[in-house]
Formats: C-alpha cells, structure tokens, sequence
C-alpha cells in the first residue's frame, strides 16, 4: 500500500482539512429557497444537508447565520438543516451583507480558521457580500456552488463568477466530502462519509 505513513499538516495543508477549515451557512430560509430558480429545490436542500452533515462529520466549525427574524420579517433557517446541526445557534441580522455584522463577522474570524466554505442564498448578493469581504480580509473563500442558487440564472452565473474573479474556489458537496476524508485508512470518518455521500446520490 502506498497511502502515507503520516498525513500532510491538516492545518497548514494547502487543501481543506478537518483542521483548517470553517463552514458559514448563510440564510436558508423558506422565502429564500422558495424564491430560487436556478436549480431545482429539493436538490437545493439535499445537498446544502450534506455539506451540513459533512461539515458535522468531519467536526469543523460552523457558523449559521439569519436575516430578520428577530424583526418578524422572515422565518428561521430550514428544519432540514437545523436538525443536522442542533447546536448551531444562528446569529440574526438586519444587514443584508452578513460581513457587516459585527456579531457574524466575529464569529467567523473566533473559529481561527482561514479557509471559509460558504453556502448561502442568493448566491447573487447573501453568498457574494461577504465572500467579497472575507477575501479582502484576507479569508480562503470556496463557495458550494451545487449547494447555493440565486434568483436567475443570469445572477447566480454573474454571482459566482465576481467571486471567483476575486479570488474565491468553486467547488462541490462531494469534492468537499472526499478532500476531507482524503483517504480510506482514516477509517473513523468512512462509514459516515459513506452514508452522506450515498443517501445524496440516492436519496
């Protein structure tokens, strides 16, 4: 067998690890998955569950936050991802950008961790504020890009692409799942890498 006797440093590793990276949901509330068009929603929460539940597995920080709700304006975060992760408690606000919300903002930058796997809808304006703020901090940004949606095509496409003109990686829930595990004799994560990675591809 050829894997490595000892893995890479998991918190200076080029690559995401368990141990460098943070995961910020940003506003999955009913109005706004109702609103998306760009990607059909059943898909839409199924796989924004699985980064959930890898981002659980994998014992990464996590950083859930909301808009108005406190105000009545809006409803909480979807039951499909609290129920992932219970002990998430979402930060509230009224900015539509997260990033200047004090509350938000410090909570992203306690969890000491530089790489930033973001989700958020809509991909045009929740996912791409901040994701311009924390790469000018400084901040990795790798948006989800099958696990965020916006409300036309045009404006998720125009979304990403300013991010990622500003330095952000796409990637996907699955390449995030396996650049986690990266490698099977990391035997304590595989069944449950397994049953994430199946029950989205089956669901």
């Amino acid at each position: 067998m050829t894997s490595p006797a000892t893995i890479r440093n998991p918190v200076e590793d080029h690559m995401l690890t368990p141990d460098n990276a943070a995961l910020v949901i940003i506003d999955f509330q009913p109005v706004q998955v109702a609103s998306i068009v760009t990607m059909e929603r059943r898909q839409l929460v199924a796989n924004v569950v699985a980064v959930a539940r890898t981002a659980q597995l994998y014992g990464l920080p996590i950083v859930l936050s909301t808009v108005n709700v406190k105000t009545g304006r809006n409803q909480p975060t979807i039951h499909q991802i609290t129920e992932v992760i219970p002990d998430a408690v979402p930060i509230d606000r009224t900015s539509i950008n997260a990033w200047e919300d004090a509350d938000f903002a410090s909570a992203v930058r306690a969890t000491g961790r530089r790489k930033l796997i973001m989700v958020a809808l809509w991909t045009e304006v929740c996912l791409v504020f901040p994701a311009l703020d924390a790469l000018k901090e400084g901040f990795e940004v790798y948006p989800v890009v099958d696990a965020v949606a916006g409300t036309s095509q045009c404006a998720h496409a125009a979304g990403l692409d300013r991010i990622m003109q500003a330095g952000a990686t796409p990637i996907t829930w699955i390449q995030l799942a396996c650049e986690l595990q990266r490698d099977w004799a990391r035997e304590a994560t595989v069944p449950g890498f397994a049953e994430i990675v199946f029950a989205a591809i089956h669901p």
